[in-house]
C-alpha cells in the first residue's frame, strides 16, 4: 500500500491536506502521532474539523473514524486540551 488515500478513511482531500505538512507516504503517516499532524494542520487550516483527527486515528488503527469518535471522544478532547487545541464551544 503506497498511497495515503488507500488507508481506511483517507481520501484525496485528506491526502492533499497531509501533503501540506509534508506527509506524503504511508510510512511517514504511520510513524507520526496523529495529534502532531493535527496540530500542524490546525496551524495552517484554523477551521480544521475534528473529523480529520478521527480519520487519521482510524486510518492508523484500521478502523472507521466514526468508531474512534464514538468510543474515544473524551480522551481525544482531553489530549487536545493538554496541547492547547481543544475546540471552543
Amino acid at each position: 500500500m503506497s498511497e495515503l488515500k488507500q488507508l481506511k478513511g483517507l481520501g484525496p482531500k485528506s491526502q492533499a491536506m497531509l501533503a501540506q505538512v509534508g506527509i506524503v507516504s504511508v510510512e511517514q503517516f504511520m510513524a507520526t502521532d496523529p495529534f502532531v499532524i493535527y496540530a500542524q494542520l490546525h496551524a495552517i487550516i484554523p477551521n480544521l474539523s475534528l473529523n480529520m483527527l478521527y480519520a487519521m486515528m482510524g486510518a492508523q488503527e484500521n478502523v472507521h473514524w466514526q468508531m474512534i469518535k464514538a468510543e474515544r471522544k473524551i480522551e481525544i478532547l482531553m489530549r487536545l486540551d493538554d496541547i492547547g487545541l481543544a475546540p471552543r464551544t
